[in-house]
C-alpha cells in the first residue's frame, strides 16, 4: 500500500504541504480538463474535471473515489476534507494513488476556510460540508478556485456547480437465491449540467468483479412495446 498524508492541524500544515508540492509536479496546466476514468467521462462536460469548477456529488464514497482515481494517477494531488471514515484501502482499491492523497478528517466549524486554504496548494479538493455557508464566502471560494485552477468536489448541493451527479438503481451481483459472494455493484449515475439541454445517465459497475470501475454494456430493450405497436396497426387496419 502506498504512502498517505494525513493532516490534523490543517492551518499550520499548509506551509509544509506547499513546500512538498514545490518538489512535485502537482498540476497539469497543459490540459483543459483533468482526466477521469473512461466509464465516467461522458458524465462530465468536456469529458473531465474542469480546473476552476465545482461539482456536486451524492454522499457516495465510491463515486468520489472513482473521480479521484485518474487525476491522482496522472500526477494531481487530491485533498479530502471532513470525511473521517474514508478508508485508505478502499481508496487504493478504486485506483487512487495514496502517495498523492491528503486527508483532513475533521476541519471543524471552519470547514469552508480550510477548503479555501487547501485549494491554494492542491489541484483537486473534495469536501463534505458540516454546515451551511454564507453566499459571500462561497463566492470568495469560487474566485479562489478560478484563480488557482483547482477543482472542488462537494458531497451535497453546491451553487453554480459545473455538473450535479446523482446515483440510483443500485444492484449487487454475485448473490444467488439468498446466498453467494458479492462480486460487484451496479448503479446508474445521472449527471445534469447547465452546459447540456438534458441530463445524461450511464450504468456502471462500481466496483466490478476486479474492484475497478467499468461501464455496463447497454442491454437490449424489451420487445413488448414493439409488439404493442404491431397490434395497434393490425387493429387500425381491421377497423378501417
Amino acid at each position: 500500500m502506498g504512502a498517505i498524508v494525513q493532516l490534523t492541524d490543517s492551518a499550520g500544515a499548509v506551509a509544509t504541504l506547499r513546500a512538498q508540492l514545490e518538489r512535485v509536479q502537482g498540476r497539469r496546466l497543459d490540459a483543459p480538463v483533468l482526466p477521469v476514468l473512461p466509464a465516467l467521462a461522458s458524465l462530465l462536460p468536456g469529458g473531465g474535471l474542469r480546473p476552476g469548477a465545482a461539482y456536486s456529488l451524492p454522499r457516495s464514497t465510491s463515486v468520489l473515489l472513482a473521480l479521484l482515481a485518474q487525476p491522482s494517477q496522472s500526477g494531481s494531488w487530491c485533498g479530502v476534507i471532513g470525511m473521517p471514515r474514508l478508508g485508505a484501502e478502499a481508496a487504493e482499491g478504486l485506483g487512487v494513488d495514496l502517495a498523492r492523497l491528503v486527508l483532513i478528517p475533521d476541519p471543524g466549524a471552519r470547514w469552508l476556510a480550510v477548503t479555501s486554504t487547501v485549494a491554494e496548494v492542491l489541484p483537486v479538493v473534495a469536501v463534505r460540508p458540516t454546515g451551511r455557508a454564507a453566499d459571500g464566502e462561497i463566492a470568495r471560494l469560487a474566485a479562489r478556485l478560478r484563480d488557482r485552477g483547482a477543482v472542488l468536489l462537494v458531497q451535497g448541493p453546491w451553487p453554480q456547480a459545473e455538473a450535479v451527479l446523482e446515483v440510483g438503481e443500485p444492484a449487487w451481483e454475485g448473490v444467488g437465491r439468498g446466498h453467494g459472494y458479492l462480486s460487484g455493484r451496479e448503479m446508474t449515475i445521472t449527471s445534469s449540467s447547465r452546459r447540456w439541454p438534458r441530463s445524461r445517465r450511464t450504468r456502471v459497475m462500481l466496483p466490478d468483479s476486479s474492484g475497478q470501475v467499468s461501464a455496463v454494456p447497454e442491454r437490449m430493450r424489451a420487445v413488448e412495446p414493439l409488439r404493442q405497436v404491431a397490434d395497434d396497426v393490425a387493429l387500425a387496419r381491421a377497423v378501417g
